[in-house]
């Protein structure tokens, strides 16, 4: 896979526009069936964010290797945090496992420091209160206040993990909304912003419709009759 296309903030932010929903039918439609990333949810309402992928793979922790306190010239998540690039989302596969946090509230604050637009996991934070005080856009599994060293060990950063059952590479653009997190391939981002938001418009058009009593029968999905009813309201927009 070509890690080298750089997304531009603009189509970060087009894609941000559109519903994690519509984002996954647009990628189907690419043949992209395993997108959006299962059992990961907001730990607030109201989170948006979409960014480049920095990742961070977590192993089983091991006694000899996880040793308290931490050295942060050693430790790959620490060493992780201070790399992260301005407008990306780190990106932690946990394994599913969520019997301890993955970070709390300080590592937390410094990647939003850093400029990170959002972290997600397929494990736990803890310090949650005050990571969603903070206003840092956070998806995870679920939350615990047990240290991360209880059940993890950072193994490498920037290479391909699996978060929620999904795979994901460094740079792939990670879309999180209020329902969840979908990873968007880098050399479909453009394209796909772009498909997603005439998907939107469309569909706030079908919506428009069914409200005002139109039956499901040629509307959704619509017929030539429709379409050029949309096409119509579109241009008087």
């Amino acid at each position: 896979i070509d890690m080298a296309v750089d997304v531009s903030k603009a189509v970060c932010q087009q894609l941000m526009k559109s519903s994690t929903a519509t984002l996954t039918s647009v990628l189907h439609s690419h043949g992209l069936k395993n997108t959006f990333m299962h059992g990961v949810a907001p730990l607030g309402p109201g989170m948006k964010m979409a960014g480049p992928a920095f990742t961070l793979r977590y192993i089983p922790a091991r006694e000899d290797l996880d040793e308290v306190p931490i050295d942060n010239l050693k430790d790959v998540q620490r060493i992780g945090i201070e790399q992260v690039p301005d407008g990306a989302v780190f990106v932690i596969d946990a394994r599913g496992q969520t019997s301890a946090g993955t970070m709390g509230s300080i590592l937390a604050k410094r990647l939003q420091v850093r400029g990170a637009v959002g972290i997600v996991t397929d494990g736990a934070y803890r310090d949650t209160p005050t990571i969603v005080a903070s206003g840092l856009p956070s998806y995870a599994a679920a939350m615990n206040a047990h240290t991360n060293k209880t059940i993890h060990h950072p193994s490498e950063i920037q290479v391909a993990v699996s978060c929620g059952e999904v795979a994901v590479f460094p740079g792939d653009i990670i879309v999180g909304d209020e329902e969840g997190v979908v990873v968007v391939p880098a050399h479909l981002a453009a394209e796909v912003a772009e498909a997603a938001a005439e998907m939107e418009l469309r569909e706030t058009f079908l919506l428009e419709k069914i409200s005002a009593g139109a039956s499901i029968v040629g509307t959704y999905p619509p017929d030539e009759t429709t379409l050029a009813e949309y096409a119509t309201w579109k241009k008087q927009r």
